[in-house]
């Protein structure tokens, strides 16, 4: 997200660059270079102020109201001392001592630089989930949480425990919670509404007592905490998780569009006020993976105050490792990847020898009508092996050579568009696309002239029966039913699930759940008004954990905040390794970097009686301790002594690169009291009933392994008896933590730059970092329309830097040098950046910076205007767990001179 400040200014720079794609010059090119710089034909920005979180000084947990009101009116007083403009938007004095803020870049450099400041840090925007509603016609079939239910044990908790969350209060922090779902009926016994059917979070919020969910997604969380509807005649039921809890609903989203970060603090402190015992938040910021940033800095506190805090790890997977971010980064917050629910449940048509067929509908195409019965052919040519089936007309695709029949074509060489268009221009009726790899696909059909007959995607499995049958005739008919199959890639970590470690190399994520796939409630109101709805993503993996940390405080009502997640951690199981293509590796369990201790087991929890602490094991860097020793204590509160068999089981360690990471089979060794846990017959332990014992463990690195991966595992600790196994998971990294860069350059065009770079915005050119200028760039400071098609909106004529961060910065100052490199004054001080999601311009979005920029107003650190003349802005960057005392722990980057000229 909001690495580093990101203003409208920086948006229409991505913008316009990326519009200009390979327009920009290649190497060796002169086209497009201005006096050394590159030109970026109409780029012009508008200066918008950025928002910002401002934290001061002092723990608000542990100081009295008057000292944290005390600090913040001097603070106040103070900038406006100094004429520094902003516009405080929130302040926070219960579990956040500090502002949010809008400020320009300029000002809030002044700001990170006054007595009292702890650290600024970006206010994110946060993106809403999309949601897949089922259709009303299905609703009879739709099943309830059972597949997910039986993958955690919450089925068995609820009808053989009894366990059921009942006297326990469930904070849900998100879209809001539908009222008139009966799933909620009378449970909802806390709501407050930050920002109004209106609010797109770009506009501004109107806060009020009341709330309702008319966006869809919180209601589907809290259906899955613990939705609650009695099984009738013409519908089934539907459980959650926990069914007997009550919720407080903060609806920190509107209908449409997304959230920022400070009214979700604020939420926080208001379920926290309103005496919630568990909260659940499955929305985020990914990248800032930092304990240390003000969401994560609440949540933690809200855990030592005695809340139960449960957020989802992030849906950044695929943007490589380190990329979590936000509240789920706390200490002792309970963090949630995800696992693909074990079975979907698709539309089926029905083939004329009776099967049944599970499909996916194609996207921008119309919708098959119940009852059509169509003859199935294919391309003669065409097998379960062809790579290029459907890409040509000739062969069998020619012009009225399907008329009124379903074309099965296998997926390959070309577009899914292709394919269809090419059997619709042959007078196709509908078109079944099977996979070339395991599973299932969910083709887009998007293209001109369009597609307008059905398009489905079978599974490479039942799209090779099809073909085998073809031959002695076959048809198929829709049918308008569903069909419950096994998942392909169920039980597995969902491929969007984000990676750890922290930016400290803390082991996190600490838990998964189902996540992927999963069926709930949905707003009466949105969509096709089922009432119900399936999404995947890791904010439904979060709720699973939620309710079952509900069912434990049922059960054991005394169990603390902060020993919740070991409670959790230790009786989970591990899940294993599938790879892209759809294989499953048995035996191998895929990374802890994104599963943690494993799946949640809710009767394994329940039924543990020997406690393991610490619940993880974070081992640093292996650059300066070859090999790493921990203690963990196994504490029996149960009657009976507990014997048993300690073993290393390791994961996968990640190797390749932090956009692209790659698995490696090279692991850790273990010891567990000097005994080797790397051999079949592990190491034995007893743990007397009421007593402790110690198991010291030391962990060498994978000597195989590749310079910066990380690897992991678990001490796997096997009950003797029917007891439940225990889990401790553990992470560290191959190699010298600080040899990972972390000002890396930028891909604009296809083209690679240095950066960083010294930007000229009101003449559209940047200057890479080391390119020659033969003639500094001037900065005069007026004020100017960047579009001349708004006026109104001016922009400041001065330098700035853009800066791509490829790995996450403990601290990033700017500086100011005259033109002969002399330091004149620090101007900007930012701590804990998370790391740019890309280093390719095309990919930039909202939810995805792929650089940050840094401008210098023309102003002295005592508000004066900084004399005509020659200077330069240098960067230094302290990097991540890096020694300020050691040079090598720094990267800097020093701009090439520039004019003063006002």
């Amino acid at each position: 997200m909001k690495n580093t400040l990101k203003t409208v200014s920086l948006l229409s720079l991505a913008l316009v660059l990326g519009a200009c794609g390979s327009s920009l010059p290649s190497t060796g090119t002169t086209s497009g270079v201005v006096a050394g710089g590159v030109k970026a034909t109409g780029l012009k920005a508008s200066a918008v102020p950025g928002k910002w979180f401002v934290e001061l000084e002092g723990d608000p947990t542990e100081l009295s109201a008057q000292s944290v009101g005390s600090q913040q009116a001097s603070f106040r007083s103070l900038a406006a001392q100094r004429g520094i403009t902003y516009q405080e938007v929130m302040s926070y004095r219960t579990l956040f001592n500090g502002f949010s803020v809008e400020a320009d870049q300029a000002e809030i450099g002044r700001i990170s630089e006054l007595p009292g400041v702890k650290g600024i840090y970006p206010v994110h925007q946060i993106p809403a989930p999309v949601t897949e509603t089922v259709p009303m016609s299905q609703l009879d079939q739709m099943p309830d949480m059972y597949y997910a239910k039986s993958m955690t044990g919450a089925d068995v908790a609820q009808n053989e425990l009894g366990l059921t969350g009942k006297g326990v209060k469930v904070g849900v922090i998100d879209t809001g919670i539908d009222v008139d779902h009966p799933a909620f009926a009378g449970r909802i016994t806390s709501q407050y509404d930050f920002v109004g059917n209106a609010y797109t979070g770009a506009n501004t919020p109107v806060p009020g007592p009341t709330q309702d969910d008319c966006a869809g997604h919180g209601t589907h969380v809290a259906g899955i905490v613990g939705g609650n509807v009695a099984e009738s005649a013409t519908a089934r039921g539907f459980k959650g998780v926990a069914p007997d809890v009550s919720f407080g609903a903060y609806r920190v989203f509107g209908c449409s569009g997304y959230t920022q970060e400070d009214i979700m603090v604020a939420a926080l402190e208001r379920a926290y006020s309103d005496g919630m015992q568990v909260v659940n938040l499955s929305i985020g910021s990914a990248f800032e993976n930092w304990a240390e940033t003000p969401s994560a800095i609440v949540g933690s506190r809200m855990v030592k105050k005695g809340m139960i805090v449960v957020a989802s790890a992030g849906n950044s997977g695929r943007n490589g490792v380190y990329s979590m971010g936000g509240v789920t980064m706390g200490d002792n917050v309970i963090s949630v990847a995800s696992v693909d629910n074990t079975k979907i449940e698709l539309q089926s048509f029905t083939l004329s020898n009776g099967n049944k067929v599970a499909y996916y509908e194609g996207s921008g195409v119309p919708v098959a009508k119940v009852g059509t019965t169509l003859a199935i052919t294919k391309k003669p040519s065409s097998t379960t092996t062809t790579t290029n089936d459907g890409c040509t007309v000739s062969g069998g695709f020619e012009a009225n050579s399907l008329t009124g029949k379903a074309v099965l074509i296998r997926r390959g060489t070309c577009s899914f568009y292709e394919k269809a268009s090419n059997a619709q221009k042959a007078g196709a009726a509908a078109v079944i696309l099977y996979n070339n790899a395991a599973g299932y696909i969910s083709p887009s059909l998007a293209g001109t002239p369009a597609v307008t007959i059905p398009v489905v995607s079978v599974s490479d499995v039942d799209g090779a029966k099809i073909s085998g049958l073809i031959a002695g005739g076959i048809s198929m008919t829709f049918d308008g039913g569903k069909v419950g199959i096994d998942n392909p890639t169920g039980n597995t970590l969902s491929d969007f699930s984000s990676y750890g470690a922290s930016a400290e190399l803390e082991q996190k994520p600490d838990i998964a759940a189902p996540g992927g796939s999963i069926i709930s409630t949905y707003p009466l109101s949105v969509g096709d008004r089922t009432g119900y709805a399936v999404l995947s993503g890791t904010s439904m993996a979060s709720p699973h954990v939620a309710g079952a940390a509900a069912l434990m405080l049922q059960a054991f009502p005394t169990t603390q905040a902060k020993d919740m997640r070991g409670l959790l951690m230790n009786s989970a199981t591990l899940r294993y390794y599938r790879n892209a293509a759809g294989t499953l590796f048995p035996g191998i369990p895929d990374y802890v970097q994104r599963q943690g201790a494993g799946m949640v087991d809710i009767v394994g929890a329940y039924n543990n009686k020997v406690k393991v602490t610490p619940n993880k094991l974070s081992l640093g860097e292996s650059a300066t301790f070859a090999t790493r020793s921990k203690v963990l204590v196994l504490k029996n509160t149960g009657s009976a002594a507990q014997s048993y068999t300690v073993y290393n089981s390791p994961a996968l360690t990640i190797g390749g690169t932090t956009l692209a990471p790659t698995p490696s089979t090279q692991t850790a060794t273990m010891t567990v009291n000097g005994q080797s846990a790397d051999t079949a017959a592990g190491v034995k332990v007893t743990v007397p009933a009421g007593a402790e014992v110690e198991l010291n463990v030391l962990v060498t690195p994978p000597a195989g392994a590749t310079d910066k991966s990380q690897y992991g595992g678990t001490v796997y600790i096997e009950n003797a008896g029917s007891g439940p196994d225990l889990v401790v998971p553990y992470s560290g990294f191959k190699g010298d933590y600080q040899s990972i860069q972390v000002l890396g350059n930028e891909i604009i065009g296809g083209q690679t730059y240095n950066f960083p770079a010294l930007y000229d915005e009101r003449e559209d050119t940047f200057y890479p970092e080391g390119a020659a200028v033969t003639t500094p760039p001037d900065y005069t400071f007026a004020r100017y329309a960047a579009d001349p098609a708004q006026p109104a909106v001016l922009s400041t004529d001065q330098p700035s830097l853009l800066v791509q961060l490829s790995h996450q910065a403990r601290r990033l100052d700017v500086d100011l040098l005259d033109g002969n490199g002399n330091l004149i004054e620090t101007i900007r001080t930012q701590e804990y950046l998370g790391r740019n999601c890309s280093n390719d311009l095309s990919l930039q979005s909202d939810t995805c910076d792929v650089f940050g920029q840094y401008a210098w107003d023309g102003k002295l650190a005592n508000g004066t205007n900084a004399a005509d003349g020659s200077y330069k802005l240098r960067v230094r960057v302290l990097k991540a767990l890096g020694d300020a005392a050691n040079p090598a722990d720094t990267e800097t980057y020093t701009s090439q001179t520039f004019t003063v000229k006002r």
